[in-house]
């Protein structure tokens, strides 16, 4: 793991951007679907090399905010539940050479729960690594360019996006989230999946209806 994000914190990967300023827009389309529960553990979490330093509770924060700034959006009438885990992540630093362009990462593991089927659609998590977007103040290192806090709001945002492709990619193939509903909102749950308290590092029991742990 560590050998993996100091790879992707030093070398800038053009073809892992993601410009997750698209919130203007009408959300693509997602057939029936309407966010449930949001929950983001970290319970494994590893910090890369030369990094900047964020508490779990700070990537709590900003990853379940961002993720329901995508996805909240949404008014389907079924429900559909996301474990997000943190695995690891650089938040790259003032003081490391120019020549090197540090760059920010975050990696994580993405499950979808269906509420309905009280079962995960992915059996296993889908990792999704994300890199800062390319702009003025990345192209040198966005340690040299930006707190750390707008470091975390940039990769949580690119990795809402990136989960947001997935989905897509998961509706065009499989039809996940079925055809489109007649704009009834889904009635959310009382109680969190319990399988979002692992997001993909732990097995899951069978239905999600019990409480969360840590």
């Amino acid at each position: 793991m560590l050998r993996r994000i100091a790879c992707f914190a030093v070398l800038f990967l053009a073809a892992a951007c993601t410009n997750s300023n698209d919130l203007n827009k009408a959300p693509v389309a997602l057939g029936n679907f309407a966010l449930g529960h949001n929950v983001v553990v970290a319970p494994k979490v590893v910090k890369g090399p030369v990094s900047r330093e964020a508490s779990v509770e700070e990537w709590q924060a900003a990853l379940t905010g961002a993720i329901a700034e995508r996805f909240d959006r949404y008014e389907g009438e079924k429900l559909y539940h996301f474990g997000t885990s943190v695995e690891g992540y650089v938040l790259a630093q003032p003081g490391i050479p120019v020549v090197l362009s540090p760059k920010s990462v975050l990696i994580i593991n993405i499950t979808v729960w269906d509420d309905a089927l009280g079962k995960k659609l992915n059996d296993k998590p889908e990792q999704i690594t994300v890199m800062e977007s390319l702009s003025g103040d990345t192209i040198v290192g966005s340690g040299l360019t930006q707190p750390k806090e707008q470091q975390m709001q940039n990769l949580s945002r690119n990795a809402a996006k990136m989960i947001q492709n997935y989905l897509v990619k998961m509706q065009a193939q499989e039809q996940w989230f079925g055809p489109a509903g007649d704009g009834t909102a889904a009635t959310s749950l009382g109680s969190e999946p319990a399988a979002a308290t692992a997001a993909g590092t732990a097995t899951a029991p069978e239905t999600p209806a019990g409480p969360v742990s840590g």
